[in-house]
């Protein structure tokens, strides 16, 4: 329930404060006083799109509050809840505006989106008049407000469908890559063959080439490792080696010890040169080579580079590529089994979709029903019964919500055609239309404060005290406001509250006051008989109200 609205330098409002009351509250006053504005401002702080420019002139800032009781399971506490706030009894909404059009917005003092107000707002507030697009008028709401009656798990349907169109992006995505890869099949195979053939190694390139330009290199040296074998061989160092040795044991013992250290170095030295001759001969046999095999390995390498090359990677990048490639392949090959799953996969989220859309739309025919009897009882009472509403059913392309299009339409007389409310309504007739569709969609909401807009627009007399008397009921246990111009509805709030307007200092002010019952009976009086407030319209004031 909305308990307090402050207003501060908002278009003509200076400083107001209004608490309002549970049940039917009302605003009065002349055309043109700011009964609007009040709605604009309400509007503002609970992020609703309007008017650009609300600041007072000449104030620094415009400030609107809005003081809201909640209930602990108020729709409000979860859209709190999910914003990350704790559960609070007292909503506190709070929006500042600047000439330059920036907008701060508080929630119980903690600053929050636009985003956070307007969601709020959904759960708060409902406002209603006869030019509101956003609502009844607009026949592409129609399928929500009925949904709504109907308690549809749209939620449900709308996974469903996602299901189905990301089912469907899969498969065509899949068609699409099988249809490019289909048309590089005879490539890939070309390519994999050859590779296969090939079968480079990792590492492979590097080995090779080592080798060839080892060979290469093996007869230009091969010469002088022949000769250094030569020069330590039985002919060369070594055969002097062993004569030394042998020469000087002949006469060791002769020598009193004197060359024991000669002969165990030339042991050593025999040993070292007898390891130097070894590891020359080994080279020897690596430098010893094919001329064929170097050809081959030539041949080899150059295969190698030439198809790295062609594919534009480096010679150790094959082995991984040729992979990369055989996957390709499979992948077509596998395509066929693959499409079938995720045709499979499609045809079952459909029929799921099909499922929940069926059974949507088999609660929406029931809650027709059932609305249109509704809105016979409700219109009963707003002097309409000989008019008659109805919810019009055609198929629609899947979607979100199912394959419902539904329209609310209306025949005013027996045997007229039926037809959209905007079109075949008069102004009188739309209101009575509204309020009675309003009175049925919301009879499921709780915690939710209703706004009228002049919803007795174009009504008088008999039909406007029972559109006053429905609004009275629809208040009960709850909250309505309404903007009216209609004594009858004035007389049947629980609150009243004028709207004047005054020049002070050269400014024009919007002023807001509550009624007592004297100044309600003179200003319910000036409502039936204008600018001049007569005896007879005081004491037909003072009926209504004894009358409530």
């Amino acid at each position: 329930m909305l308990r307090d609205l402050e207003v501060r330098d908002i278009l003509l409002i200076d400083d107001i404060a209004l608490a309002f009351q549970p049940g039917l509250n009302v605003l009065t006053g002349e055309t043109g006083a700011g009964k609007s504005i009040l709605l604009d401002a309400l509007g503002f702080v609970l992020g609703w799109r309007g008017r650009a420019e609300l600041v007072r002139e000449g104030a620094e800032a415009g400030e609107v509050i809005a003081v809201f009781d909640l209930a602990s399971d108020h729709p409000a506490q979860q859209v709190l809840k999910d914003a990350g706030w704790d559960p609070v009894e007292e909503l506190i909404l709070r929006r500042l505006n600047t000439p330059d059009g920036r907008k701060t917005a508080f929630v119980n003092d903690r600053r929050c989106s636009g985003e956070l107000l307007r969601a709020l707002s959904e759960t708060l507030v409902e406002l209603h008049g006869q030019h509101d697009d956003r609502g009844l008028l607009n026949r592409r709401n129609h399928l929500v407000m009925l949904d709504e009656y109907a308690k549809v798990d749209v939620v449900a349907i709308s996974a469903a469908w996602r299901s189905v169109l990301e089912a469907r992006k899969a498969v065509e995505v899949l068609r699409e890559h099988l249809a490019k890869a289909t048309e590089e099949q005879e490539f890939l195979a070309h390519s994999v063959t050859e590779l296969d053939q090939l079968n480079p190694q990792l590492g492979e390139d590097d080995a090779l080439d080592t080798r060839r330009r080892l060979m290469q290199s093996a007869s230009r040296i091969r010469e002088d490792v022949v000769k250094g074998l030569q020069a330590i061989g039985a002919n060369g160092a070594d055969g002097q080696l062993l004569d030394a040795t042998r020469w000087l044991e002949g006469v060791a013992g002769q020598a009193d010890g004197l060359l024991d250290l000669a002969l165990a170095a030339l042991l050593r030295a025999s040993e070292e040169l007898a390891n130097a001759q070894g590891a020359v001969e080994t080279c020897l046999e690596q430098l010893a080579f094919d001329p064929h095999e170097l050809e081959r390995i030539e041949e080899r390498l150059f295969a190698i580079r030439a198809l790295a090359r062609k594919h534009n990677v480096q010679p150790d990048q094959l082995p991984e590529f040729a992979s990369g490639l055989r996957a390709q392949l499979d992948q077509i090959e596998a395509g066929d089994t693959e499409m079938a799953k995720l045709k499979a996969s499609l045809s079952q989220a459909e029929a799921q979709f099909g499922t929940l859309a069926q059974i949507a739309h088999s609660k929406r025919q029931e809650a027709a029903s059932s609305l249109e009897t509704a809105m016979r009882q409700e219109l009963t009472p707003l002097k309409m019964e000989r008019a008659d509403f109805r919810v019009t059913f055609a198929d629609s392309a899947p979607g979100p919500r199912g394959t419902d299009d539904v329209a609310f339409e209306v025949a005013t007389n027996p045997g007229a055609p039926a037809g959209a409310i905007e079109k075949v309504a008069s102004g009188g007739e739309l209101s009575r239309f509204l309020l009675a569709l309003k009175v049925c969609l919301t009879s499921h909401a709780r915690g939710l404060t209703l706004i009228f807009d002049e919803i007795d627009r174009g009504v008088g007399g008999a039909t406007a005290d029972a559109v006053g008397r429905r609004l009275q009921s629809l208040a009960k246990g709850g909250q309505v406001l309404v903007v009216t111009h209609s004594p009858q509805v004035a007389a049947l709030a629980r609150a009243q509250w004028q709207v004047t307007k005054f020049v002070e200092h050269d400014r024009t002010i919007s002023h807001v006051q509550r009624l007592e019952h004297l100044e309600r009976i003179y200003e319910i009086a000036r409502m039936l008989s204008g600018d001049t407030v007569t005896e007879e319209a005081k004491a037909a004031a003072e009926a209504l109200l004894n009358n409530a």
